[in-house]
């Protein structure tokens, strides 16, 4: 892991979603650590665990869903608290910003009433001052004549500004660690590039840690210091961005690594990865990549576990030294 304090700890979780008598796991022995100050990103397709992995992280979960393990917050054990004590964490001490800015926003107030909302609920100081310091955190987020955009309301505002809105709420109260889950997945491609650079930014600026999720790897390649690649509920691997995505070991890895576009030869279409990702409860023995994996042979049906390829490099295969120099992955360019 990166020089630096332990911001957030996330050790053996578990997340099993209850049906009856059934217990069906969405998520099962996810560990991560991230430094104070550090991007984290946490990449893979749709139903890889990702985002209810963060959702646990704060324990919003629905009633038919539990969670077993760990999570310290600077070393304080959050799995233990009551949900009185967890509210005060929440907004407070780990902050969300969600993929649906306008949709997140509540659009019967204006954006000011809801930023001094989440400030005050936190912080202790009158309303004049929580209006001051909402101005502030607007233009901190670049939103220009921030004294008049306080009154307005969501729908007056593009999803880009709702969503410098979502990130002025996320820093509302001072939060030490910000867990961003897709957030930039409704808007265009030049709007995402603004709001990648900015919330780099404000991690310079703050010092706050950041947890990064998405499934665009020229985005995490963009804004995150290390990466962990999650698949069917678990881990498969994670080290430093560099590392992973110029010399990806696992195939699933290796497999979105080449599904990234090849600019450089136009009309060139290059495979994807075959198959389906399996549905939680429907995950298969040993492997869980294996069905769709091209180098699985004899052996591959026995459970895997991360092993440590080298210095903060783990990987989820027992055959991944021997399958690295066949790959045909490619580096995804990193952003200067």
């Amino acid at each position: 892991m990166a020089q630096g304090t332990v911001a957030l700890d996330v050790q053996d979780l578990h997340v099993l979603h209850h049906r009856g008598a059934a217990k069906v796991p969405l998520v099962e022995g996810i560990s991560f650590e991230i430094a104070q100050g550090e991007i984290f990103g946490l990449v893979g397709e749709s139903g890889s665990g990702k985002s209810i992995s963060a959702l646990a992280t704060v324990r919003l979960l629905g009633p038919d869903i539990s969670m077993q393990g760990s999570v310290k917050l600077y070393g304080r054990e959050l799995t233990n608290l009551s949900e009185t004590e967890m509210q005060k964490v929440r907004g407070g001490a780990i902050s969300m910003i969600f993929q649906e800015p306008v949709s997140a926003l509540n659009p019967v107030f204006t954006i000011g009433t809801q930023i001094v909302a989440a400030i005050r609920a936190h912080i202790r100081i009158s309303g004049r001052q929580a209006q001051q310091r909402a101005i502030d955190l607007l233009r901190q987020v670049g939103i220009p004549d921030p004294a008049n955009r306080l009154g307005f309301y969501p729908h007056q505002l593009s999803g880009g500004m709702c969503q410098r809105v979502m990130i002025a709420m996320a820093l509302a109260a001072g939060a030490r660690i910000v867990i961003a889950d897709e957030p930039t997945t409704s808007l265009d491609v030049t709007i995402q590039a603004e709001i990648v650079k900015l919330l780099k930014r404000l991690v310079d600026e703050t010092g706050v840690a950041l947890l990064f999720i998405s499934h665009d790897l020229g985005l995490v390649a963009s804004i995150c210091d290390r990466v962990a690649v999650a698949y069917a509920g678990q881990i498969v691997e994670t080290g430093d961005t560099e590392t992973l995505l110029r010399s990806p070991m696992h195939p699933y890895m290796q497999g979105l690594v080449n599904c990234v576009a090849d600019f450089e030869h136009v009309g060139s279409v290059r495979g994807g990865i075959p198959g389906n990702p399996p549905v939680p409860g429907g995950w298969p023995e040993g492997c869980r990549f294996q069905p769709r994996c091209t180098f699985a042979k004899a052996g591959c049906e026995l459970p895997q576990f991360l092993r440590e390829i080298e210095p903060g490099h783990l990987v989820r295969c027992w055959r991944a030294e021997e399958i690295a120099p066949e790959a045909h992955g490619r580096t995804v360019a990193r952003d200067a």
